[in-house]
């Protein structure tokens, strides 16, 4: 993927050299009362979040950043920049004003509108606070545990999270979460692989004009993409990890429905061929 020498966006918050103090706003008294939380079987993260917004000092101590992740970040802050410009087009076409979203690069831990996240989550868009979070270290975690390697991979993984972004500004996901706060665990679980597979879909039409303004795609890239797409299925993911799939608690789409999705918007580049609530599930 050609990406070196293109401007970067203004809209990337790297928090990676912050440290979130363990015992801000409380110290010892705090973490008893946390502990107490936690033994009853409570939810401690809303404690958490008032202990930071109250803290007298929010100071942060810097971790140090490895040198290898400041040529990713600058891959990611080119490839944001290159969704700014594809879908500020593509709303202002629709009568629309795109609103950018912001990036945050992270290290382990970070708080966001939709609480506290630790790496483990993966690549998430918070829509409360309309921002992406990702840390770097998933790319890692892209090649060794799921054999995706490749910037155009990386990219995607990119592409997709801004396509939930599109859905929030299109007032889709809203929709959603309102069905889903109404529906058996099944029925959320559906309406969530349609969400997730026209996130996919939308991550295919940026990645179509992208090409057509910039002709940044080389060989292989295409195929990097979708065996990404196809290494994040539910299927794939669960036979990995539990050896058996079970297709009722699927939320982001089997291998073939992700990578086949993706497809269809980077052939179509036309945002209403991806209306994946039209359909009968069976047929997504």
């Amino acid at each position: 993927m050609r990406w070196e020498g293109r401007r970067g966006s203004r809209n990337i918050d790297d928090r990676r050299s912050m440290r979130r103090p363990m015992m801000a706003g409380g110290g010892l008294a705090s973490i008893v009362l946390i502990l107490v939380v936690v033994w009853l079987g409570g939810d401690p993260t809303p404690l958490l979040q008032n202990m930071q917004a109250h803290s007298p000092s929010r100071q942060v101590a810097p971790t140090g950043t490895n040198p290898a992740d400041d040529k990713t970040a600058r891959f990611v802050s080119v490839v944001l920049a290159d969704t700014e410009e594809v879908w500020a087009r593509l709303f202002r076409a629709g009568g629309r004003t795109y609103r950018e979203p912001t990036l945050v690069l992270f290290r382990d831990q970070v708080s966001s509108a939709c609480g506290y996240q630790s790496a483990a989550t993966g690549p998430f868009y918070c829509p409360s606070d309309e921002h992406v979070y990702i840390d770097l270290s998933f790319y890692d975690e892209m090649v060794r545990q799921l054999g995706a390697p490749g910037d155009f991979a990386q990219a995607y993984v990119i592409a997709h999270e801004i396509g939930h972004h599109v859905q929030k500004l299109l007032g889709i996901s809203d929709k959603v979460h309102r069905a889903q706060n109404q529906a058996s665990e099944q029925e959320a679980n559906e309406l969530s692989v349609r969400l997730e597979l026209q996130a996919d879909f939308l991550a295919g039409v940026w990645a179509h004009h992208a090409q057509q303004n910039w002709q940044f795609l080389e060989p292989g890239d295409i195929e990097e993409a979708l065996n990404a797409a196809t290494a994040i299925g539910d299927d794939r993911l669960q036979m990995q990890s539990r050896g058996v799939i079970i297709p009722e608690s699927f939320t982001h789409g089997t291998a073939e429905q992700r990578a086949r999705w993706f497809s269809r918007g980077l052939e179509t580049g036309d945002m209403t061929t991806g209306e994946t609530f039209a359909l009968p599930y069976e047929d997504l």
